[in-house]
């Protein structure tokens, strides 16, 4: 991405909305997210929608993200997690503020297998620097059947200039 005085958000949206519509763009865009964030790019999950305030990401299932017990691991459930409600998150920041994840909470609700996607959505209506700003996302299997969801605690700033 070019150096601007947008926001990170405004900046991931301007590349999505360029590429998401070409052949293999949301593909690109998400390898993109994935080597600008090498641990997120760990999962090789796929933005299928983006819009501020709302993500909704493709993750499949393969042995690189498997435990022990043959099902998702824990921990790629929350990486898949965490980006999600993040895109949602950033992307409804107005561009004077910022925020970094202070905690993540994890509710597994049924063993995650096959095909995974998260969802997750933001109202910015109570946006303020130097508030606790609190996200959601919602991972389903291919039966739209909820396995996990992933909170996440947001300390939001003003911008540095």
């Amino acid at each position: 991405m070019t150096q601007t005085n947008d926001s990170p958000g405004l900046q991931i949206l301007s590349l999505w909305t360029r590429l998401h519509r070409k052949p293999l763009g949301s593909w690109i865009f998400s390898r993109f997210a994935g080597r600008l964030v090498p641990y997120t790019g760990s999962i090789r999950s796929r933005v299928q929608v983006l819009r501020p305030g709302y993500a909704q990401v493709l993750m499949k299932d393969r042995r690189a993200v498997r435990n022990h017990l043959g099902s998702i691991h824990a921990v790629a459930l929350v990486n898949l997690g965490e980006f999600t409600s993040g895109l949602a998150f950033v992307t409804s920041l107005p561009s004077d503020l910022r925020g970094i994840v202070t905690e993540l909470k994890a509710t597994y609700i049924k063993k995650a297998r096959g095909p995974l996607t998260a969802r997750s959505s933001f109202d910015p209506s109570d946006l303020a620097p130097d508030t606790e700003q609190m996200t959601q996302a919602e991972i389903t299997d291919s039966d739209d059947v909820v396995v996990a969801r992933i909170a996440a605690r947001w300390n939001v700033r003003r911008a540095r200039d």
